[in-house]
């Protein structure tokens, strides 16, 4: 049975973002050009102004363009184009050719619907998201559907990666209604934008307990008409509540948190670890990096060994399993199950920046090659397939791709029938293969294998009878021509939107990547992506949201901006050129300037001047990525160690006593302001390194500092000479040193107050150990 929502379900509290199954769609292929437009059915026809400008895009279109539709003319041209068609989201153009009378988000479409006064259907997905493709197949391009659709509603896309505002306003009123969140999310709401129902996926017909999306419509198509006045209080009503959800995160009692909020937060994470597989859960799983960090930062303050076994039990497990691509390298979006063996297939851009400096931290934590080794082939996997020509990195691979039948079905690509690994490496080394990998299928994937580490190099060496140098020299072949015979298949399609927020955490894996592991390869594709961004998808001083088919488009966020200063700042310390410290700087006085409240602490997420849907939001809870208010409090404190600006740290502090409340009650869900907390609460100290024009010693003094895990510091590196004289007109750390005995020299300080300087790496290591064991 189908009902409104009820003021008893607003009650419910919706205590932090929560992520919804995503699955895979694949993305928009080309058609050939076709003039003909075809009134969409059961509409009033788009009007002649919007019907030039979309034959004007038809006409443009290459020769080989194949539209995502069943519903082909006979020379294969779509016979259906809506409005979709003249957006730049991928995700929008996947859905140019449906038979819905689709609009963009958008006045024109509640000025519509207000006109016809029409209840509005918001359909929010993304372009790799697997269920939303399903629904399209089944729904919205279906003729029938289509056409009620029309007649009776007005329908908007929108595109989650590209307005999160939205997603997130409307995914906590569906969670308010007593539904789990997930897209396709599907909203119902009055001309003025207040949503009365929702929910994700409906299949097109009643299924099980499951309402059928034509029963949905009809339902709400008859409410609109006999029940409004229960709709109005509804969403009257529910939007209060979406209101009081958002902004409780961010209640403000002025007090500070402390060390034992750290404690508690550690206590969360032991009752919810997986004791066996590790991770959060015990079914479907997330990698979960924000906990992970935190975890690693426990340790060092606390020396508490369960928070590093329970880190490497979870690093160790994903690198393993088949979530992480033993082949291509990359993470997939998420594991079907709690041992990470069979996961959905879908690859995105953020998963892996944010996994690349977890293994990072954990290597240097213990010092283990193959931690690092993962993160290496992380970044190679970015830099191989998701690296746009002109710097900036694309945002997903999909999970579906083509069968030799021409089927489109999930996880092909990464997948294999055993008797096709025999006959390509042979009854031998297919033999190696399974003592390294299994050679076992797993569920759901139709009897084909996904790639799990299922021995130790040393246990598949003594089960096969040979030392490990010949077994690592065996995988590393039949790695390669797996690699090679994968490559000549039909690849996943890829995402090519080109995200700020996004792009800010690759910048942050790259340019950290290049630090601890010395890869100036590593270290050029973060420069690439950070000259790319400040001048292509920057406009006077901020930042866009995403940049497609050459032209940088929708407002930006405050996560776009937080996470591009955190790029930069990793970028300074590992290619010390003023610029990325300078440019840092500049957005952050935007980000002070358009979104700082400067009433009650802390950052809105949309700047001034947007027109925000109900609220600015305020958050710093985290969700599939970090909270862009514990980026910038982290942001803030760094920014302060170089420039001692008092009002970076003061702002930093504002942050923590707003979300002070709301991190005791939770405070897992905030693991990433707790790594802020961490470095808070910590004396930070800095390395400062100042080298002769020769750089004599300079990569003697840096081998130290990029072994050891060492998070809460800020590095600053200065050449004698323009350099030197530059860097300490702007960086009051930097003052005042001088190189010694012409060679490199170290300077180890905490609160400007510095030990004797050294040209010695020993003696830096071993300062940096003492002051790094002293100062938690």
């Amino acid at each position: 049975m189908i009902r409104l929502w009820t003021r008893s379900q607003a009650e419910k509290k919706v205590s932090h973002w929560v992520v919804g199954l995503c699955f895979s769609l694949s993305s928009l292929v080309c058609s050939a050009a076709n003039l003909h437009l075809e009134m969409l059915p059961g509409s009033e026809g788009l009007g002649p102004e919007i019907e030039a400008q979309l034959i004007g895009v038809i006409a443009a279109r290459p020769a080989n363009f194949i539209p995502r539709t069943k519903h082909l003319l006979e020379d294969g041209s779509p016979r259906f184009t809506n409005r979709l068609a003249l957006e730049a989201s991928p995700y929008l153009q996947q859905h140019a050719h449906n038979p819905v009378n689709w609009y963009p988000w958008g006045e024109e479409a509640f000025e519509s619907a207000k006109a016809l006064d029409r209840p509005v259907l918001v359909s929010i997905g993304y372009s790799t998201c697997h269920w939303c493709h399903v629904m399209e197949e089944e729904s919205f391009d279906d003729i029938e559907v289509a056409e009620f659709l029309n007649q009776h509603f007005i329908a908007i896309k929108v595109d989650r990666e590209i307005r999160p505002d939205i997603d997130k306003v409307y995914m906590t009123a569906v969670q308010a209604m007593g539904s789990n969140g997930g897209w396709p999310l599907n909203v119902w709401v009055t001309p003025d934008r207040k949503p009365f129902f929702g929910g994700t996926y409906f299949p097109p017909e009643n299924r099980a307990n499951r309402p059928g999306f034509k029963t949905v419509l009809a339902f709400l198509q008859s409410a609109w008409e006999t029940q409004r006045d229960k709709i109005e209080v509804s969403s009257d009503e529910i939007s209060v509540a979406v209101i009081e959800a958002i902004e409780d995160v961010g209640a403000n009692d002025g007090g500070f948190p402390d060390a034992s909020i750290l404690s508690q937060a550690m206590t969360e994470v032991n009752a919810q670890t997986d004791p066996v597989w590790g991770g959060i859960g015990l079914h479907t799983k997330f990698p979960s990096s924000m906990p992970l960090r935190f975890l690693l930062r426990y340790h060092r303050r606390t020396g508490d060994r369960e928070a590093l076994r329970l880190a490497l039990l979870t690093l160790e497990k994903m690198a393993h399993g088949g979530i992480f691509d033993h082949l291509g390298g990359g993470f997939h979006r998420y594991s079907t199950e709690r041992s990470w063996q069979i996961p959905h297939f879908e690859k995105m851009l953020y998963d892996n920046a944010l996994l690349v400096p977890i293994y990072l931290e954990a290597g240097q934590v213990t010092g283990r090659d193959d931690l690092l080794q993962v993160a290496r082939e992380t970044l190679d996997y970015v830099a191989t397939e998701m690296t746009s020509n002109d710097g900036g990195f694309y945002s997903a691979l999909d999970a579906d791709s083509r069968t030799p039948s021409g089927e489109m079905k999930e996880g092909w690509f990464y997948t294999w029938a055993p008797a096709d690994l025999i006959e390509i490496l042979g009854e031998e080394r297919a033999h190696i293969f399974s003592a390294y990998f299994g050679m076992h299928p797993e569920g759901g994937n139709e009897g084909r294998i996904i790639i799990n580490k299922v021995r130790s190099e040393e246990q598949a060496a003594e089960s096969l009878g040979m030392s490990r140098a010949v077994l690592r020299s065996e995988i590393t072949k039949i790695r390669h021509d797996l690699r090679s015979v994968r490559s000549g298949h039909a690849p996943p399609l890829r995402d090519e939107k080109i995200l700020t927020a996004w792009n800010g955490l690759m910048i942050s894996a790259f340019a950290r990547g290049g630090f601890v592991l010395n890869s100036p390869r590593y270290l050029s594709y973060a420069r690439r992506a950070a000259e790319f961004l400040l001048l292509r998808v920057r406009s006077e001083g901020a930042l866009g949201r995403v940049f497609f088919a050459g032209e940088s488009s929708g407002p930006g966020f405050l996560a776009d901006h937080a996470f591009l200063i955190a790029g930069l700042l990793d970028l300074f310390e590992a290619d010390p050129d003023l610029r990325w410290l300078n440019a840092a700087i500049e957005l952050q006085d935007i980000v002070n300037n358009e979104y700082g409240d400067e009433e009650g602490g802390a950052y809105f997420r949309v700047p001034r001047g947007v027109d925000a849907l109900f609220t600015r939001q305020k958050t710093g809870s985290d969700g599939a990525l970090p909270s862009g208010n514990s980026v910038t409090a982290l942001n803030l404190l760094r920014l302060y160690e170089y420039t001692l600006n008092a009002d970076h740290q003061e702002r930093a502090n504002q942050i923590f006593q707003t979300f002070n409340n709301a991190m005791r009650r939770h405070p897992l869900a905030f693991s990433d302001l707790l790594v802020a907390l961490d470095y808070r609460l910590d004396t930070p100290f800095e390395i400062i390194l100042m080298a002769p024009t020769t750089g004599n010693g300079l990569t003697e003094l840096l081998a130290p500092i990029r072994r050891h895990f060492v998070p809460n510091r800020v590095i600053a590196i200065a050449q004698e000479g323009d350099d030197f004289v530059q860097k300490a007109a702007n960086l009051p750390i930097i003052k005042h040193r001088k190189v010694l005995d012409g060679t490199a020299t170290a300077y180890v300080c905490v609160n400007q107050v510095c030990r004797l300087p050294t040209t010695n790496a020993a003696q830096l290591e071993q300062q940096i150990t003492q002051v790094n064991e002293l100062l938690h």
